[in-house]
């Protein structure tokens, strides 16, 4: 049986979740158990659970992102979280970063052939964008790394006051708790584990926020951000 035989219909919960965009998350998953497999960007046994656990499991995060805030989704890989929270919320502009060029090269088509105009792909690790991207006001991410690893990628794109929304599992607890001190260097002043989806997916998707203060990534990149600002307004001049 291939992959592409393998993909479920929709569960009628898509058709609430993803409204008027509910054809192009079809399309998305479509273009995930095909070519997200052909090219190594999913691993063929996900193609069967794509629905449950991928699409819907990120398109909930939704609930807890404000309106009309700039969003930067780091690691996006074959565009999870980003993709899906782009389909239901067209209202955010969305970055999706990924260092991997297959990767790039996948999330362009699928941004081109859905008509995300609210979305942009770009090249590169977050500490190689800092102070070349304007600061965001949310950074997501999904199954990228450790939270201690994934704040000190994710915490310094964000912009004073703004927070992380990190995806993750059975783990999120303990995560935050062997996190807290390096957290705290890196300028977080609360943190909270979020429960969404509830009667979209079960069980429901674990969120861990991250709110920053007015020194995203503490006072080692409060320097580097300066910077790389100086340099910016050195280059507009030239």
């Amino acid at each position: 049986m291939t992959a592409e035989a393998e993909l479920p219909p929709a569960p009628e919960q898509a058709r609430d979740v993803f409204g008027d965009r509910f054809t192009d998350a079809v399309r998305y998953a479509e273009l995930l158990a095909e070519a997200g497999v052909q090219r190594g960007l999913i691993g063929p046994r996900e193609v069967p659970r794509l629905w449950e656990r991928h699409l819907l499991n990120c398109a909930v995060l939704s609930e807890v992102v404000p309106e009309g805030v700039t969003v930067c989704d780091v690691g996006s890989g074959a565009g999870l979280p980003g993709i899906p929270l782009a389909l239901v919320r067209e209202d955010l502009k969305i970055t999706l970063l990924e260092p991997l060029l297959r990767r790039t090269n996948f999330l362009t088509e699928v941004v081109e052939l859905l008509g995300l105009d609210h979305v942009t792909v770009v090249r590169g690790r977050a500490e190689e964008v800092m102070g070349k991207m304007p600061p965001v006001h949310v950074v997501t991410a999904r199954a990228v790394a450790p939270l201690d690893r994934l704040a000190t990628w994710g915490i310094p794109l964000l912009r004073p006051y703004g927070e992380m929304l990190a995806l993750k599992g059975d783990t999120a607890e303990e995560e935050l708790k062997s996190a807290a001190t390096a957290l705290s260097k890196l300028g977080a002043v609360e943190t909270s584990i979020l429960h969404v989806g509830e009667g979209i997916v079960d069980p429901c998707s674990t969120v861990v926020r991250v709110e920053v203060g007015e020194s995203p990534g503490g006072v080692r990149f409060a320097a580097k951000r300066a910077k790389a600002a100086r340099t910016g307004r050195t280059r507009r001049r030239r």
